[in-house]
């Protein structure tokens, strides 16, 4: 089976009303020709599709569109939305009931998303020809993931998620991970996220795509399986005006071959568009540059390197804790409470205040 595995799609106040129209040729030009002749075309949905709806109350944007956007998405080709990330329970429940009913209404089959945790850890599996791919979507702990008796998003477990990676394996056929997770705008993985990763790929997945760090980070082909550790943007118009949020990959895979494709595009004013020439060049020579620094370790420089441009922003959500310093001591203690519940958040913290022989080093 060949499959398109695209990553975060939301549209945005430059968008919006595009896709309430429907005008697929003006938000993807020829990206559009990439979702011609797949048998599973998979985006991940990074936002609520409602027409009404209270946000909920969290630390960021919250994100949604109108319904109208489903249907659009079915025009491009999607036949899978993605559901597990921190911004498709922005606008709580009603959200998500609508966002679920134009999906179903539209034709598009959803993954990662339940009405509890049981519920939303179902896999999605597809079958054609003799052929079969299960899709795992997990996110990490960023408000919308699903709890024992609430609805929400598949979250990653190190337990959990890694015994579903081997049963799913057990039944045969091609596992693909989408792991919404890792810090946002780091093109380098945490060395938490890497071992997870790496310990997805020992428990039987062919594929391991992480979503949500907003820029093309590096790959590595690791016992077999193919890890993407930052695939970008696909189509999230301008939210930022910075060079790594204006690219990204879609991956096409080969189920029968194992072949994989990073397929590079931009953005433009009101969408995306094929990357090519020296833009395209250079997106997959920087991307094959940062490749062989997993190879030879200095992803490590690079990833320290990120954690300490950040160091006052985490010392400040520190110091404010608990305190009414800028005016909203509630907020400041669901600052530092978001913090600590995030696996990005909490790798930063261990590579900035490592206590390991703190007291007693070893010379």
């Amino acid at each position: 089976m060949k499959l398109l595995l695209c990553g975060d799609v939301c549209p945005t106040q430059k968008t919006e009303a595009l896709f309430a129209a429907g005008n697929v040729e003006a938000l993807f030009g020829g990206t559009a020709a990439l979702f011609k002749g797949n048998d599973l075309n998979v985006v991940n949905l990074e936002c609520a599709l409602t027409d009404g709806g209270a946000p909920i109350k969290k630390i960021g944007p919250n994100l949604k569109s109108g319904t109208t956007t489903a249907a659009t998405l079915k025009k491009l080709g999607v036949d899978v939305c993605g559901l597990s990330n921190n911004h498709v329970f922005d606008f709580g429940m009603e959200g998500a009931a609508d966002m679920l009913s134009a999906l179903r209404a539209a034709g598009i089959e959803t993954t990662g998303f339940g009405k509890n945790y049981a519920d939303a850890r179902r896999d999605f599996v597809f079958e054609k020809n003799g052929e079969r791919v299960t899709l795992i979507a997990v996110c990490e702990h960023e408000y919308s993931y699903a709890t024992e008796d609430g609805m929400g998003a598949r979250p990653f477990d190190e337990f959990d998620t890694l015994e579903d990676v081997r049963a799913a394996k057990a039944k045969g056929g091609r596992v693909v991970v989408l792991y919404h997770g890792g810090k946002e705008f780091c093109r380098y993985p945490s060395p938490r996220l890497l071992r997870a990763c790496r310990a997805m790929a020992r428990a039987g997945a062919d594929v391991v795509l992480c979503q949500h760090s907003h820029c093309i980070g590096c790959y590595e082909e690791y016992e077999g399986c193919h890890i993407l550790y930052g695939q970008g943007n696909f189509h999230f118009v301008g939210r930022k005006d910075d060079e790594y949020w204006h690219s990204g990959v879609s991956v096409r895979y080969d189920t029968a071959t194992d072949a994989i494709e990073f397929v590079p595009h931009v953005m433009t004013e009101y969408g995306i568009t094929p990357a090519t020439g020296a833009e395209k060049a250079q997106i997959l020579s920087d991307f094959a540059a940062r490749n062989q620094e997993l190879v030879d370790g200095r992803w490590q420089e690079g990833w320290h390197a990120f954690c300490v441009s950040k160091r006052e922003t985490y010392a400040k959500v520190v110091r404010q804790a608990g305190t009414d310093d800028g005016g909203d001591a509630e907020k400041n203690l669901h600052m530092f409470a978001h913090y600590l519940d995030c696996e990005a958040h909490t790798d930063v913290w261990r590579e900035l205040y490592k206590t390991a022989h703190h007291t007693n080093k070893r010379k």
